[in-house]
């Protein structure tokens, strides 16, 4: 088994050195073209997704109340009709206008 030249194990040491420093460039490029995107972004006052997907949670939240709070007040509605029809009958002379109560 012979030994391998010198000068192959320094050409793979350069080599190794090159690609290391390649890839130091390619973070350093990558960390640059991120933060210039990020500058644009607050330039042009956009958003970022996780701001705008906390906005649509809080929204969809907000529907639901709406929601329960509007099927709560009809059935309030309903309730008061039925009340005032009652008293309107109470409040009659005559006698058989008094609905029924579903009790």
């Amino acid at each position: 088994m012979s030994d391998r030249p010198k000068f192959f194990d320094d050409i793979a040491g350069v080599a190794g050195g090159a690609i290391s420093a390649l890839a130091g460039l390619r973070e350093e490029a990558e960390a640059m073209v991120r933060a210039r995107t990020d500058d644009l972004i607050q330039r042009l006052d956009l958003v970022k997704r996780e701001e705008l997907e906390a906005i649509q949670e809080l929204a969809a939240n907000a529907r639901a109340g709406q929601e329960a709070a509007e099927a709560k007040l009809a059935t309030l509605e309903t309730r008061l009709t039925a009340i005032e029809v009652r008293l309107a009958a109470l409040e009659s002379p005559d006698p058989d206008a008094i609905p029924a109560t579903d009790v």
